[in-house]
C-alpha cells in the first residue's frame, strides 16, 4: 500500500524542493523558478529545473525529473520508503503506521547490519592466528595499528564457510547474504558459501557511515588480485568512491583522486585525508559528480606507470565535463603515492606535500605529455607538436586562458601567435560544425523515436504517440478536463501502450479526487517518472487550449480507426479495394 495521500501532501509542504536542492547544489532565481548545475550529470551550462509552482524538478540535459521524494532517492541512493522516511525526520513528522509496503527498505537494513557485522569479524580474524598472514601484509606496508582500526581493516580465512557460518547464528538469513553479495549459493542449490576468501578485506563507508561493501586483495598470485562486492541493493560501484567518508571532513574543498585503496590509505596515514578512490572500475560520471559536490578542485594521484598515465588521461575529461578544475600530481621514478611516502621514511608527508604544492593543471600536464611524443629539435616535430597543442588548447572555454597558453608556447618556440590563433580558430569552426551535426541527429533521433529506449512504441507510431503524449500533458496540468477528455478518448484507442498506462493511472488519480503527481515516485520507476515530468514540461511550454486538445483527440481517434496490418491481411477483395480507396481519397 501507498502512503496516505494526506501525509505525502504535508510532507511536501514542509520540504521545499528548492531549500533541499539549495543544500547540494547552488540554484539561482530565474523568473518563478530556479535553475543551477544538474546533479546527476556533468554540463557546465544549467539545465536543472525547479518549478517554484508545482514544487518539481526537471533536467533539460539528462531528463532526470520529479519531485522532492525522488529528488533525495536519487541524490542520496535511497529508495523510495527510506527517501519518505528521510524527509519525514527532516521535517519532524511520524511516518503512518502499516500504510505502505517497506520490504525493499527492510532488505536494505538488513544488508546494511550483515555489512557492518561482517566488518566486525573480519576485523576481529585479522588479529587472530588465522589472520596473521593479512596482519603481517598490512604491518610489512607499514600501516599502523591505528590507521588499521580507523579504516576498519580486516581478513577473510581461507574457509569458505567461516563468514556465513557467524552471520546465520546472529538470524541472518541465506537469501540475505546472497542479497548482500557476502554469499554465493552453490551450484548444487544446497548452501552457501563465503564470497571472499583469504583475502586482506577493505570496508566500503557511505556517508552516512553504513558498510554497504567491501573489496578484498588475494594473499596469493591467484586471479582477480582484487575481488569487489558487485552491486546490490545498497551498493552501486560506479556511484560510490572508497573514503570519501573520511575526505568530505577533511575541512579542504580539494579531493585528491588516487587509484588504489593502498594509496588512499597511506596517503590518509601521511597526514592527508581529503583522498578517494574508484573501486575496481575507471572514473565514471556519476563518481565524478559526488566528487563535485565536496569539491572545488580535483588533484589526480594515480600512479606514473603506463596503465596510471592512461587512466589519468581518461579522467581528466570526465571531471572537467562534472565543472571541477584538475590538477596531476606527478610522482617521479614510476612510482605510486604509496611507495614515493615510504621511500621518503620520516619525510614521507613533508615530500608528497611538496609534490602536490608543484603539481601543475590538467592542461600543463597533457602539454608536456604532448612535448614526450614529438620530437621538438626537428622541424616536422615541432609543427606536429603545436598543431596537437593548438587542437588542445583549443578546448579550453576561457579566451583568457587560451590567450595566456597560446601566447607562452608561441614566445618559447618563436611562432608568430596570430598564425597559432588562426589555427585555434579553424579548429574551433570545425568543433563546431561537428556539435551542431550530432545536436542535429540528436534532435532527428528524438523525434523520429529510433533512440526511445522506454516509449518503444512511439517509432512504431509516431503521429498518434505525439498526441497521445500530448493529451496526457494536458490532463495532468488540467485535471478538471478529467470528465470531458474521458468522455472523448478511451484508454484502448491508445496505439501507445505506455502513453495508455500512463492515461490510466491519471484518470483514476483524478476521478479519486488525488493529486495527479503525487505519489509518481511510488508508483513508477524512476525512468517512468522522469518521462512523466518530460511530458509535463515539454506541454507546459506550449499554449494548450480547448482547440489544441480537441486536435489532440481527433488525431488519437483516428489513428485507432485505421486498420491494423493483421486487419488489412484478412480483407477480402471488395472490402481491400474499399480501403484503399479511402486511403487515396484521405491524400487529396
Amino acid at each position: 500500500m501507498a502512503f496516505p495521500e494526506g501525509f505525502l501532501q504535508e510532507l511536501k509542504m514542509r520540504n521545499s524542493l528548492t531549500d533541499i536542492a539549495a543544500s547540494y547544489i547552488n540554484l539561482k532565481r530565474r523568473g518563478r523558478n530556479m535553475v543551477g548545475l544538474c546533479p546527476f550529470h556533468g554540463e557546465k551550462t544549467p539545465s536543472f529545473n525547479i518549478y517554484t509552482e508545482n514544487d518539481s524538478f526537471y533536467c533539460f540535459g539528462c531528463g532526470a525529473g520529479g519531485d522532492v521524494i525522488s529528488f533525495i532517492m536519487r541524490i542520496e541512493n535511497l529508495d523510495y520508503v527510506e527517501a519518505v522516511k528521510f524527509l519525514a525526520q527532516r521535517a519532524g513528522m511520524e511516518m503512518p503506521e502499516n500504510s505502505y509496503d517497506d520490504s525493499m527498505a527492510r532488505l536494505r537494513k538488513r544488508i546494511y547490519e550483515a555489512n557492518r557485522e561482517a566488518a566486525r569479524f573480519y576485523y576481529k580474524t585479522l588479529y587472530l592466528p588465522v589472520g596473521k598472514e593479512g596482519l603481517d601484509y598490512f604491518h610489512g606496508r607499514m600501516l599502523s595499528d591505528r590507521t588499521i582500526r580507523h579504516f576498519g581493516l580486516g581478513f577473510a580465512d581461507d574457509e569458505w564457510t567461516s563468514l556465513t557460518t557467524h552471520l546465520k547464528s546472529l538470524g541472518f538469513s541465506e537469501h540475505e547474504l546472497i542479497a548482500a553479495n557476502l554469499a554465493v549459493q552453490r551450484k548444487s542449490g544446497n548452501g552457501v558459501y563465503d564470497r571472499f576468501s583469504n583475502r586482506v578485506m577493505f570496508p566500503i563507508i557511505d556517508l552516512r557511515g553504513n558498510v554497504i561493501a567491501f573489496g578484498g586483495r588475494i594473499m596469493t598470485d591467484q586471479k582477480p588480485k582484487y575481488l569487489n562486492t558487485s552491486d546490490t541493493p545498497v551498493f552501486k560501484k560506479s556511484e560510490n568512491l572508497f573514503s570519501l567518508n573520511n575526505a568530505k571532513n577533511s575541512g579542504s574543498r580539494t579531493l585528491m583522486l588516487c587509484e588504489g585503496y593502498m594509496d588512499v590509505i597511506a596517503v590518509n596515514q601521511a597526514g592527508f585525508s581529503n583522498a578517494v578512490a574508484t573501486l575496481g572500475t575507471a572514473l565514471t560520471s556519476e563518481q565524478a559528480m559526488l566528487m563535485k559536490r565536496y569539491a572545488d578542485e580535483v588533484i589526480i594521484c594515480y600512479d606514473a606507470d603506463e596503465a596510471g598515465q592512461k587512466a589519468t588521461s581518461r579522467a581528466i575529461p570526465i571531471l572537467r565535463n562534472a565543472g571541477l578544475p584538475v590538477r596531476v600530481l606527478t610522482v617521479p621514478n614510476g612510482k605510486d603515492p604509496d611507495e614515493f611516502i615510504k621511500s621518503k621514511g620520516a619525510d614521507g608527508p613533508a615530500a608528497f606535500k611538496a609534490l602536490i604544492d608543484k603539481s601543475g593543471n590538467d592542461i600543463e600536464y597533457r602539454l608536456q605529455k604532448l612535448r614526450g611524443e614529438h620530437n621538438t629539435d626537428t622541424s616536422d616535430g615541432r609543427v606536429s607538436f603545436l598543431e596537437a597543442a593548438a587542437r588542445l588548447i583549443a578546448t579550453i572555454p576561457s579566451p583568457i586562458e587560451q590567450d595566456v597558453y597560446a601566447a607562452k608556447l608561441c614566445k618559447e618556440f618563436g611562432v608568430d601567435k596570430n598564425a597559432f590563433m588562426a589555427q585555434m580558430k579553424k579548429l574551433n569552426k570545425r568543433r563546431s560544425r561537428e556539435e551542431y551535426r550530432k545536436q542535429q541527429q540528436k534532435i532527428s533521433t528524438e523525434l523520429s523515436g529510433r533512440g526511445e529506449k522506454l516509449d518503444k512504441d512511439r517509432a512504431k507510431a509516431l503521429r498518434s504517440s505525439s498526441a497521445e503524449e500530448a493529451l496526457v500533458g494536458y490532463l495532468i496540468r488540467n485535471p478538471d478536463s478529467e470528465k470531458y477528455i474521458s468522455s472523448e478518448i478511451k484508454p484502448e484507442q491508445f496505439q501507445n501502450s505506455l502513453m495508455r498506462r500512463f492515461y490510466t493511472y491519471f484518470l483514476d488519480r483524478i476521478r479519486d479526487g488525488k493529486d495527479p503527481l503525487n505519489n509518481t515516485s511510488a508508483d513508477f520507476t524512476s525512468e517512468e517518472s522522469d518521462k512523466i515530468y518530460q511530458i509535463v514540461q515539454k506541454h507546459a511550454s506550449i499554449a494548450q487550449t480547448k482547440k489544441s486538445l480537441d486536435e489532440y483527440i481527433k488525431v488519437i481517434l483516428e489513428e485507432s480507426a485505421k486498420p491494423k496490418p493483421a486487419d488489412i491481411a484478412n480483407m477480402g477483395e471488395d472490402e481491400l479495394n474499399e480501403y484503399l480507396k479511402k486511403v487515396r481519397e484521405s491524400k487529396t
